[in-house]
């Protein structure tokens, strides 16, 4: 493994992050809807998936996938069920004040990581990566460390996001736009969720 291979697979990988999706919206509406601690658990939880999905993609797991497809439609159908959920209770609750902070709940963690695993796209995309950047043959040690990589360059980059969207005037800004703010992030995600059920 190179040190070229390994910036240009974070350059890609910014790259993907940065762009709108499901992750990225998520991020923002835990962010600015219950504080810094929670976009930041919530980015934490994204990170350690993602950093699943490259190394099972390492490990040959979209191999196994293609061999049996109904395990990959059936992540694919859970993950898009999640998303929907998410989609209706934010467009629900979208008038209701927003929830207060709550420092070290699990469960942004946990919600977030849900978001990335319930995505088996991020595994092929990380699969898709690999082979255009990566050498075959990379050692354990390697593979190990461009996991670790993945997983740190994800946490810096929802690290960075969330601190910059917890400031006052971010937060002042989402507050008095939250119904519209989230209903147009309800309808992303519902999209989001449907375009995995209906995609082959």
């Amino acid at each position: 493994m190179s040190l070229e291979s390994l910036v240009a697979f974070n350059l890609l990988l910014l790259a993907a992050l940065a762009s709108p999706g499901a992750a990225m919206i998520f991020v923002i509406r835990t962010t600015v809807s219950a504080g810094r601690v929670a976009g930041l658990l919530s980015g934490v939880g994204l990170a350690l998936a993602a950093g699943c999905w490259t190394a099972s993609a390492f490990l040959g797991l979209d191999r196994l996938l293609a061999l049996a497809p109904w395990a990959y439609v059936t992540l694919k159908v859970a993950g898009a069920l999640y998303l929907i959920w998410i989609a209706v209770q934010t467009w629900r609750h979208a008038r209701q004040p927003p929830a207060m902070p709550c420092p070290g709940r699990g469960r942004n963690l946990m919600a977030g990581a849900l978001v990335n695993l319930g995505n088996p796209k991020s595994m092929l995309f990380a699969a898709a990566l690999i082979l255009v950047v990566f050498p075959k043959g990379m050692s354990a040690g390697e593979i190990a460390f461009v996991v670790f990589n993945h997983v740190t360059l994800e946490i810096l980059f929802y690290s960075l996001f969330a601190t910059l969207l917890s400031t006052p005037v971010a937060r002042q800004g989402y507050l008095r736009l939250k119904p519209v703010f989230d209903r147009i992030a309800a309808l992303l995600l519902g999209a989001f969720g449907t375009r995995l059920l209906i995609e082959r």
